[in-house]
């Protein structure tokens, strides 16, 4: 094989570190994944970094040993390789690259002061995840580890200096950590400007600028694989140094890379650990706290509803019932568990049947909630089987997502299209049903549905790559990678869209329980 004509998608994910390797026809040639989890460490969600180059070298290795496996030759180069992490947080680290402070993921509600000051003055919502809230927060806080600080960046950000030893990311990641600008595909000036001027920024004579990684968009040149940038990947020596590393993204990007949702009027849902919508708008919205405003990997402007909850809670019941299964000697594997509980979840009443869940592992911005707890409900009345309460937790895991998209519709934000992907969309048919009935619109699954990051990251890769002058990532995907691709649409009846509207006005009008919940328990 002429690995040359390949290129590899790796992607840090919530609970898996994921990798691809694409052919010259964009077709997933051998992919592997390492499974791990966040700490809760201190009042902080956190991975160490050692975690980080454990997890990325044992899936890597894993990739390695896929390959001999399907195709007897050893992987020792690509034509490229892209790394793309979940958005946002926090790494800051002194001028020697010393880690300053515990990474500060995503999943973290401790910035309310900051976001709030910050989108006050920005006259734009910045959520409590995004980088500069976290920077922002902790100068707020005065913490010590600010004297020392040189720069900040994110897990995709670390990863891409440590194998490349640039401090760049591609631009939709850059717009997870400060609002870019469209039109000059950078930070927004202004905006830079507004924090420097800060007198509690200002005492530390930081320039924010100086601090930010720099902005590239797709297809621009992001530096190659260090020899010790080699060795972090694989510490056996075989895979080779000087291989092309694009521009790094966020997982949003990806994903919308992965559905062929890059283009104005089109958008995806991720939907896993975490969910989100990604929407490319054609005009600019009116600022809502529930909306992030990002970009795609090429620096259009996107419109995202974030929810930092969607399917742990449904996990955890997952386990509960291998236990279950378990106690009467039925050994049935996890993958099994889930396809069953999806296809049951359909059986239910299309409201739930009045039972109703808070799916709150941590604090959700979208409904301003800086911790969470997990909440299940039912009136005595209520219809307690099986199938509803199945369905009520998918039904809870796109809750916050629904309540999100319903500010969009009102903004009259057009889609011509969109598709699901995460593994949510797994089980076929129903994932993209019951989002389809929350936001009364048809939903559509592509066969990499449930693989969508490091399969976008590696067709960034082939951009890089493959693409020819002046051709646009847009057209690419459209008429290079997705045009024979085939997918399912599904449009929810009108008696699904009315019960989950019934469940999600039940919903929003029992937040005061999981606000109490929070207080007293």
């Amino acid at each position: 094989m002429n690995f040359k004509e390949t290129v590899i998608g790796i992607e840090f994910g919530s609970t898996r570190i994921k990798s691809v390797l694409l052919g010259r026809n964009h077709q997933i040639l051998a992919s592997s994944s390492f499974i791990w989890e966040n700490s809760y460490v201190n009042g902080i969600w956190t991975y160490s970094l050692e975690e980080v180059k454990h997890g990325l070298q044992i899936c890597f290795a894993n990739l390695k040993n896929d390959v001999m496996q399907k195709y007897g030759e050893k992987l020792t180069e690509t034509g490229a390789i892209g790394i793309s992490a979940m958005m946002h947080g926090y790494l800051p680290f002194n001028k020697n690259d010393k880690q300053l402070c515990e990474f500060r993921t995503w999943r973290n509600t401790i910035t309310a002061e900051a976001a709030e000051k910050l989108s006050n003055l920005f006259d734009f919502n910045i959520p409590q995840r995004w980088s500069i809230a976290h920077l922002y927060q902790a100068i707020l806080n005065q913490e010590k580890h600010l004297v020392d600080l040189s720069y900040i960046t994110t897990l995709a950000g670390y990863v891409h200096y440590v194998l490349t030893g640039k401090k760049v990311m591609g631009v939709g990641e850059a717009s997870g950590m400060f609002p870019i600008d469209s039109a000059t595909l950078n930070y927004d000036e202004d905006m830079l400007k507004k924090f420097n001027a800060l007198d509690e920024v200002k005492r530390y004579g930081f320039d924010l600028r100086k601090l930010l990684p720099e902005v590239l968009p797709a297809g621009a040149d992001a530096g190659t694989l260090t020899e010790a940038g080699a060795l972090y990947l694989d510490p056996t020596g075989e895979f080779k140094s000087g291989i092309p590393v694009v521009p790094c993204e966020g997982d949003a990007g990806t994903g919308m890379v992965a559905t062929n949702s890059v283009r104005v009027r089109t958008g995806n849902v991720s939907a896993g650990t975490s969910d989100f919508a990604m929407i490319v708008t054609e005009k600019k919205l009116n600022r809502h706290r529930e909306i992030d405003m990002v970009t795609t990997p090429t620096g259009a402007p996107v419109a995202m509803v974030h929810c930092n909850n969607c399917t742990s809670d449904t996990s955890a019941w997952a386990r509960m019932i291998v236990q279950i299964l378990n106690l009467f000697g039925y050994n049935v594997d996890k993958d099994t568990i889930y396809t069953k509980m999806f296809q049951t979840a359909l059986e239910g009443d299309n409201d739930c049947g009045g039972l109703l869940s808070f799916n709150y592992y941590s604090g959700e911005g979208v409904t301003d909630l800086d911790e969470g707890r997990l909440i299940f409900m039912r009136k005595a009345d209520s219809k307690f089987n099986l199938p509803n309460f199945l369905r009520m937790h998918l039904y809870s895991a796109l809750a916050t997502l629904k309540i999100g998209m319903d500010i969009l519709a009102k903004e009259d934000v057009a889609i011509d299209k969109i598709y699901g992907h995460g593994g949510y969309f797994k089980t076929e048919g129903v994932g993209q049903r019951i989002l389809s009935a929350a936001i009364n619109t048809p939903v559509s699954v592509m066969q990499t549905a449930g693989e969508g990051g490091p399969y976008g990251m590696a067709l960034l890769c082939a951009y890089t790559l493959w693409k020819e002058n002046g051709e646009t990532l847009e057209d690419y995907l459209e008429k290079k990678v997705f045009v024979d691709c085939k997918s399912s649409t599904i449009m929810a009846d009108q008696e699904e869209v009315d019960g989950f509207n019934r469940f999600i006005t039940v919903y929003k009008n029992c937040l005061d329980v999981e606000r109490l919940a929070i207080e007293r328990f």
